[in-house]
């Protein structure tokens, strides 16, 4: 496959995986809507600071987004995806529905960050087994 062929995958994951990074987690987090402190308190964080978890995964999800800060905003996320792994686990939820969410949505934002860039490709190559 060609490296536009690949890079046209990526972004095109990458737009699906920022579309509900910021329409189904920030911005509810961001309207302060009364079901994000339900859900937290249901993790067993009453008074969670909601507004910054927001600010944080949509200024990561626009550093994922923007081409020279992309790796930056990977890491970054990644970072709070495994606060998430831990909350869920610490508050004992359903296993692949719900404390695993999180490490899909980083598998499919790495994926698409392989994808789209091909220094990321170079530094991460696959190769065939021989």
């Amino acid at each position: 496959m060609s490296n536009e062929t690949l890079s046209r995958i990526g972004w095109a994951l990458s737009a699906v995986f920022a579309l509900f990074m910021i329409g189904a987690s920030a911005a509810p987090k961001l309207m302060q809507m009364p079901l994000v402190t339900n859900i937290m308190t249901t993790l067993g964080w009453p008074s969670a600071p909601t507004m910054l978890i927001g600010v944080m995964e949509l200024g990561f999800t626009l550093l994922f987004l923007f081409p020279p800060t992309a790796l930056l905003g990977a890491i970054l996320m990644t970072g709070l995806y495994g606060g998430a792994i831990v909350t869920n686990l610490r508050a004992d939820q359903p296993m692949f529905s719900h404390t695993l969410f999180a490490l899909y949505l980083g598998i499919l934002m790495w994926v698409a960050l392989w994808l789209r860039e091909p220094a990321i490709r170079q530094v991460f190559p696959l190769r065939r087994a021989d």
